[in-house]
């Protein structure tokens, strides 16, 4: 059901949005591009709901017409035909009243958000390593089916082809809303490809998912920051290149260290280092703003602490269980593959029913 707010505020945004029309067709602002570049976006981000409300009031009066047809009609086949019209235009109702509710929920303005991952390997020593570079082939599956882009920022190998530790970005259309819920500990139960006896292992690997602000969203004073510059190094040690293109960056006041060495270039390595500086940076306040809050706020999925055992991957039963919402699948191969739509879905159903 749409809230008695959000309709007063359709109203408001079918009206910015034929202003916003008569504005783009100004010339004056035509030829001034930041401000029509502005407009642009704020057009395209009130388009979508106001079309809803359109579609929406179209299916209210198509549902009214099939209850009438149901109510006064003799036939009995075209009361079925009306009952089964009905039951299509109700759930495509529901549709259309979550996405409009959700575009004026403040909290949802931060779900487009591009996101930067950092997946290490936790306990269980090579074990871990190979399940921490499972689980980025995983996320770049899924990110690759909703045609989200991945970029790089740093890799560290193991020894037995494995990731020691492996950061990256992701961006694309509703990032941040979900993959926000994927922090956490990673708990995988199999039997390792070095075990010969074929004995059970438990590993884990922790992945932490950071909301990547703007620069505008954070400010960072560059007395803060300490800045080495060294060469980078790859797996055993090897050079890969002559030049001293490693950046470390220490953020002084909280002691916050990144490295980063992905790139041939010094400037690309301090760019993307920066990247993720600020995102840990804005995770660190998030955090710290979560702790004062616990007293007071409501039920949600998780607690949002990274020593937090989220999931446990059980391959000898295909089962994959998500602890903090007692979500099972027993599609482990899929999941594994990047099918991660059904355990979403979970995840961010317990948020909109931990919001009611």
């Amino acid at each position: 059901m749409l809230k008695e707010s959000n309709l007063r505020k359709l109203g408001e945004a079918k009206n910015r949005l034929a202003e916003l029309q008569d504005k783009l067709a100004d010339a004056t602002i035509i030829s001034d591009q930041d401000t029509y570049q502005k407009l642009a976006k704020e057009f395209a981000d009130l388009n979508p709901v106001v079309e809803d409300h359109a579609a929406y009031e179209k299916i209210l009066s198509q549902i009214a017409e099939a209850r009438h047809i149901f109510e006064v009609e003799k036939d009995k086949e075209l009361r079925e035909m009306a009952t089964l019209e009905l039951a299509e235009l109700d759930q495509k109702r529901e549709e259309i009243e979550y996405r409009i509710n959700d575009f004026f929920n403040p909290e949802s303005k931060d779900n487009d958000r591009n996101v930067i991952m950092e997946i290490r390997a936790g306990t269980g020593g090579l074990e871990a390593s190979l399940f921490a570079g499972d689980l980025f082939r995983m996320y770049s599956r899924y990110a690759a089916s909703r045609k989200w882009k991945i970029e790089p920022i740093d890799f560290s190998e193991s020894e037995n082809g494995g990731i020691k530790e492996v950061i990256f970005s992701i961006s694309g259309k509703k990032v941040w809303q979900h993959l926000k819920w994927e922090s956490g500990i990673h708990r995988v139960q199999r039997v390792p490809a070095t075990e010969a006896s074929g004995r059970i292992h438990t590993s884990a690997a922790t992945v932490a998912v950071l909301s990547e602000p703007e620069e505008v969203d954070l400010f960072i004073d560059p007395r803060d920051l300490k800045i080495d510059v060294y060469r980078a190094s790859g797996p055993g040690g090897q050079s890969v290149n002559t030049a001293d293109s490693a950046i470390r960056i220490t953020h002084l006041p909280t002691n916050t260290v990144v490295i980063c060495q992905d790139e041939r270039s010094q400037l690309k390595n301090k760019l993307k280092g920066m990247r993720v500086l600020r995102a840990r940076l804005l995770d660190l306040r998030q955090q710290e703003q979560m702790q004062k809050e616990a007293a007071t706020r409501k039920a949600q999925v998780g607690s949002g602490d990274r020593s937090e055992k989220i999931r446990t991957y059980n391959f000898p039963d295909h089962r994959v269980t998500d602890h903090r919402v007692g979500f099972t699948t027993h599609q482990l191969p899929a999941v594994m593959e990047g099918d991660l739509d059904d355990i979403i879905e979970a995840l961010l159903k317990a948020e909109d029913d931990a919001r009611e």
